[in-house]
Parts: C-alpha cells; sequence; structure tokens
C-alpha cells in the first residue's frame, strides 16, 4: 500500500513523499533538511528523485540529497536542471520498481516552458507542480496564456476523484480570489468556508481533487459563461473568447488584493 507525506517547506511550500513504509520517491524537493528529517523518522530509504521544473524551491535540495542517496533523478527534459538522470517528456512512463509505481508524465507548459506533471493513474494522483494549484494556477513567467489554459484543462480532463497534490499552501487567497471573478458560485462559497475551518486548524488544503477544481477554480472554467460576463462587465476583457478570458483572469489575480 502506498501513500503520500505531506513535508511543509518554506513559508508555504509542500514538498511530497510518497512511500510504501520501507521505500521513498519524493518529487519537487526544494530544501533538503525537511525531507530527510522526515525519512529519518519514518524510517525510509529514498529510491527515486521527481521533478516539475526547475525554480530553486523545487529543486533547491536535490545536490544535498545526492550526497546521501544515489538515486535517479527524473525530470523535464525541456527545463534547465542540473543532476537529472532521467529526462522526461510527453507520454513517458516513469517506473519505480521498489514502489511498484508507474507515473505517466504530461507536458503542462506555461509556469515554465518545460513543466511536466505525473499522473499515478491506478492511485488516482496528481502531481503537478506550479501548474494548478487548489483554487488557482501558478503565474505564467515563461508561457502564454493560450499554453497555460491547454495545460489546465489536460490536467481538467483526469478522472474527477483524481487528488492534485500542488506545491504552495495558497489556497485561501486563491479562493478570495475566485469569489471576485465568479461571486455567484454556491460551490466556491460552500468550499471558501470549509478551506479556511481547515487553515484555522493549522490543517493542510491540500491534497485537492479535479472535481473539486472544476467546480470551483476560475482558471478551470474560463469557458463558463458566467465568469467571462463577470470580466466583460468589469471592462477585463472585450468578449467571451476562452483565451482572452484566462489571459485576463491570470492579470487580474496577479494584482489582486
Amino acid at each position: 500500500m502506498l501513500n503520500v507525506l505531506t513535508v511543509p517547506a518554506f513559508n508555504d511550500n509542500y514538498l511530497w513523499i510518497i512511500h510504501d513504509g520501507v521505500h521513498a520517491a519524493v518529487v519537487d524537493p526544494g530544501d533538503a533538511a525537511p525531507i530527510l528529517d522526515a525519512l529519518k523518522e519514518h524510517k525510509l530509504s529514498l529510491v527515486a528523485i521527481l521533478l516539475t521544473h526547475h525554480h530553486s524551491d523545487h529543486v533547491g535540495g536535490v545536490a544535498k540529497l545526492l550526497q546521501h542517496y544515489k538515486v535517479p533523478v527524473f525530470a523535464p527534459r525541456n527545463d534547465p536542471i542540473a543532476n537529472v538522470t532521467q529526462p522526461l517528456d510527453e507520454g513517458d512512463i516513469v517506473t519505480i520498481p521498489e514502489l511498484d509505481l508507474k507515473l505517466s508524465v504530461l507536458e503542462v507548459p506555461g509556469h515554465t516552458l518545460g513543466h511536466i506533471a505525473y499522473v499515478a493513474a491506478e492511485q488516482g494522483w496528481l502531481f503537478c507542480g506550479d501548474t494548478l494549484f487548489a483554487g488557482g494556477c501558478g503565474r505564467l513567467f515563461e508561457g502564454t496564456p493560450k499554453q497555460m489554459l491547454s495545460s489546465l484543462e489536460k490536467l481538467a480532463a483526469l478522472p474527477d476523484d483524481t487528488k492534485v497534490y500542488c506545491a504552495h499552501e495558497y489556497t485561501i487567497s486563491n479562493l478570495r480570489f475566485a469569489l471576485a471573478a465568479e461571486p455567484g458560485n454556491a460551490a466556491l462559497a460552500a468550499r471558501f468556508e470549509a478551506e479556511q475551518a481547515k487553515r484555522a486548524k493549522d490543517i493542510p488544503t491540500v491534497p485537492s481533487n479535479i472535481g473539486l477544481e472544476k467546480s470551483t477554480n476560475p482558471f478551470l472554467r474560463a469557458r463558463v459563461p458566467a465568469i467571462a460576463q463577470q470580466l466583460i462587465d468589469e471592462g477585463r476583457v472585450e468578449n467571451n473568447d476562452p483565451v482572452a478570458v484566462f489571459a485576463a483572469l491570470r492579470e487580474w489575480k496577479n494584482n489582486f488584493r
């Protein structure tokens, strides 16, 4: 039986450890120290490192981990990352025999041009880095709105019960923005209350799931007429073209307080 450990890091990052009680694979170890501590605490041996993109809060701990464990490093072929042993492209399958785990690779450019996500179909898990967040999406540092919308819709096509293991605790601020973008969404209002209750008890709001994101995350709802109309009414976009709506949403979120 495989499980996923949540490892908080920095101010709001989540690092993920997939394990079977003996062996472990780590996703996006931006900091080695909390990973090494968690491995020791749970008596786990690291067998693989999985990276989604090149930003330092996702790869910064790799070199130190490799000093302790000589393991394969899986990462996107088209992002500039050191120490990679297994470069990955769309459609590749990552096999971690020690965990009897298979992960399919999706290319999801937008946040970075080479960004990838990992899908464990058998377990119903998605590790999506900074592409999809609970209630939001990553900033477009390198890609275009068209690329990011396509990437998000690729993730939205996964089964609704797929758990979304994103990399940051941004949910409350994301949902505040979502309520501004779609104030009439009752499911969103209910989610905001539920997630606030979790954070009041210092409980993580992730993993989320694809079904919840489709019903409440404005960046997966750029084709919803109510959101387009809200943006048109506010003068943020001229028509309901989904790419234009998505771009206007992302620009609005960039400056939302």
